[in-house]
């Protein structure tokens, strides 16, 4: 089962199948993601806690890339969470995900605006250069 998490420009794909409750990104255990951040540990933790004993008896193995830390996160998160629930197609596990965070199964449509010209191109997309009145 292959279950698809994004976030901002973070692609993650996790791949469920039977095991003993391992979970490996990028082939290394979870517990070595975001070794210098417990929030991201925390964080990542959340759809295991969740589904409980569920996650206990199949293996995940996620593959993310892009984005920086805190979106590839987010993106394994839901990967997680999305492969959790298609795997064991349980209408409760999908409703406590959905009632926990909205974002575990649903995908923030959230995008940077392009840059627009004729301001400062290194301070944002709408950012004018500051002048003055007098």
């Amino acid at each position: 089962m292959i279950a698809v998490g994004k976030r901002k420009k973070a692609v993650a794909r996790a791949v469920v199948f039977p095991g003993s409750g391992k979970i490996f990104v990028n082939s290394r255990p979870l517990e070595l993601f975001g070794n210098r951040n417990e929030y991201i540990r925390l964080m990542l933790a959340e759809p295991l806690e969740l589904a409980g004993d569920l996650a206990k008896r199949v293996d995940i193995h996620v593959n993310v890339r892009g984005g920086g830390i805190m979106g590839q996160a987010e993106a394994i998160r839901q990967a997680v969470a999305r492969g959790l629930v298609e795997y064991y197609g349980d209408e409760d596990l999908r409703r406590s995900f959905l009632e926990y965070d909205r974002n575990l199964l649903i995908p923030d449509p959230r995008r940077t605006e392009p840059h627009h010209a004729g301001g400062a191109s290194r301070r944002g997309s709408r950012r004018h250069k500051q002048r003055s009145k007098r």
